[in-house]
């Protein structure tokens, strides 16, 4: 048994230890969005940068890195730019044409649905108009906000990218280092790792990025067949497309109803055969294919940690959520299967139920 020394010297290291920690972890958590968002492009991302450091001069790792964090910025961070910047200036335009009266057809309709609905029900008052007029009016008084929320969201993938690139070109030492202070076997060690590689891309391509494709078609759609605001809708469209059993008919149907309305039956009828073909599609035929590749997160929960993701990280929290849910739920199982059972070795891991 340790004499009262080695108590001493054991309390005393773990108490540094867990202060240290508590400090660090004061440093890093402002970044933590942005470091989380630099580990999900990495593990997405690792087998591009892989296919560039084969063909790069001497295998340089530091230019693969560079090279596929610039190919990232192309590809993803300036469309999710363009198209956030859109989204704000359409939300604005659509919320104070509501609030300053602009926007008389909508009002003329809410209130034409109201007059009818009195007709059976006496006591019933819509109100739509007075709501989006306080929709605006909230608008308004914070878009100082709103726009600043732009800004960190903009320095937030500044930082993310930062760390990406470190994270290409750095991140098996990173993981041996893990592996390394981790007191389970190192087999062990690498065969969790690899699990929760697997669910991270299945979760985030098989879900997230299904839904960003349809949201992406919807607003298309919305753009062809003269549907204002295409790009707010299609975002609607996309958090809509997370709800089981509803979809992007959430967005596409009132859209659609807006487009009778306005004596357009012609576009109302191509954007139903747009939503049912083109969108339906995606997730009819790629999704089951991109789902079946690793875990597949339970849509409600799904939804859940992205809207929880959202509220708690931001925009990014589109990601961040499903991403932090699943790599707990795999934790769960890796618990249950090896911990509270204990029926075979973990490095039978690859043979859990999924």
């Amino acid at each position: 048994m340790p004499n009262l020394r080695q108590v001493i010297e054991y309390v005393f290291f773990f108490a540094l230890l867990l202060a240290a920690g508590y400090m660090v972890w004061l440093i890093v958590a402002p970044f933590f969005s942005a470091l989380a968002l630099a580990l999900i492009i990495v593990i997405i991302c690792y087998p591009l940068y892989e296919r560039i450091l084969k063909v790069t001069p001497r295998q340089n790792r530091t230019l693969a890195s560079l090279l596929t964090t610039l190919l990232v910025i192309v590809v993803v961070v300036l469309p999710i730019t363009l198209i956030s910047s859109t989204l704000v200036r359409e939300a604005v335009t659509f919320y104070q044409s509501i609030g300053t009266g602009e926007d008389l057809a909508i009002e003329q309709y809410a209130s034409d649905f109201e007059m009818m609905v009195q007709r059976y029900i006496p006591e019933f008052e819509l109100n739509i108009t007075d709501q989006l007029r306080q929709s605006a009016a909230w608008l308004t008084r914070n878009l100082g906000a709103i726009f600043a929320g732009t800004v960190s969201t903009l320095f937030v993938f500044f930082i993310a990218l930062i760390g990406s690139f470190y994270f290409f070109r750095d991140g098996r030492e990173f993981v041996k280092l893990l592996i390394k202070i981790s007191p389970l076997p190192e087999q062990e060690d690498s065969v969790i790792m690899a699990r929760l590689v697997q669910a991270v891309r299945s979760v985030v391509t098989g879900t997230v990025l299904i839904a960003l494709i349809q949201g992406t078609l919807a607003a298309i759609g919305f753009t062809i067949f003269g549907v204002p605001q295409a790009v707010l809708w299609g975002s609607l469209a996309a958090v809509g497309a997370l709800i089981p059993g509803i979809g992007t008919t959430v967005v596409i149907v009132p859209a659609m109803v807006y487009l009778f309305a306005t004596g357009e039956p012609g576009s109302a009828i191509g954007l139903l055969i747009w939503g049912a073909v083109v969108v339906g599609t995606i997730d009819n035929f790629l999704g089951p294919y991109l789902m079946s590749r690793g875990n597949k997160l339970h849509p409600f929960i799904t939804l859940i940690s992205v809207l929880g993701g959202m509220a708690l990280f931001g925009p990014i929290g589109f990601i961040i959520g499903p991403v932090i849910m699943v790599l707990f739920m795999v934790l769960l199982e890796i618990y249950h299967q090896y911990v509270v059972r204990s029926e075979r070795p973990l490095v039978g891991l690859d043979d859990m139920p999924s």
